[in-house]
């Protein structure tokens, strides 16, 4: 397969508030090598975003970002059995980049980010999610 990079940068600041991290945490390798920070942020205007940083992993079909319903997802049957939300195809498997969250996603429920191969149902890597300490002191 062919890496894709991306490099995309964090959003400009809304309404004159910077983007808060609010829960952070390592990528970890399952199945492929993957490697790279997950970390969700508050906008100014209070949408939630999902910005992986120094991000890489194997490139493949049908690969996809997941926020899963578990406080970790160290194996396939996690995430085929915890529940998920789809933020959609990884816009690159090498580089930084950012998906949109749900507004309604609770993030006291969906504590995991994986990278899952849709396709043959293969979990590249996942990242427990953690709040940052900026978080607990607001």
């Amino acid at each position: 397969m062919i890496n894709r990079r991306v490099d995309e940068a964090m959003p400009a600041e809304q309404s004159g508030s910077p983007p808060q991290p609010l829960e952070s945490g390592r990528f970890y390798s399952i199945l492929h090598p993957t490697n790279g920070i997950a970390t969700i942020y508050e906008m100014g205007d209070k949408t939630r975003l999902l910005r992986l940083t120094d991000f890489r992993t194997s490139n493949g079909p049908d690969v996809h970002v997941y926020m899963l319903a578990a406080d970790d997802a160290k194996d396939v049957s996690t995430v085929e059995n915890a529940g998920f939300v789809d933020l959609g195809v990884i816009k690159g498997n090498i580089g930084d980049q950012n998906y949109t969250l749900p507004n309604d996603l609770d993030l006291a429920k969906y504590r995991a980010v994986s990278i899952w191969c849709k396709r043959f149902s293969v979990n590249f890597g996942a990242a427990a999610l953690r709040p940052t300490e900026s978080s607990q002191n607001h």
